[in-house]
């Protein structure tokens, strides 16, 4: 199965707390935090509500 590599690259702070608690759901909580999540319709379903945020790659 394909996995994601995702990275928090700007800041939670003073954005809506249904980003944050969206995040933090993906593990991420600082600045260039980076997780790894598999690739399927409720994690881009999150990606897709704080993309604004995220650098998001594929990683097999």
């Amino acid at each position: 199965m394909e996995n994601l590599k995702i990275t928090l690259v700007k800041s939670l702070s003073g954005r809506k707390q249904k980003h944050i608690a969206t995040a933090h759901s993906l593990g991420l909580k600082t600045i260039n935090d980076v997780t790894i999540q598999p690739d399927n319709a409720q994690t881009r379903g999150k990606i897709a509500q704080i993309s604004y945020l995220l650098k998001v790659e594929a990683n097999a």
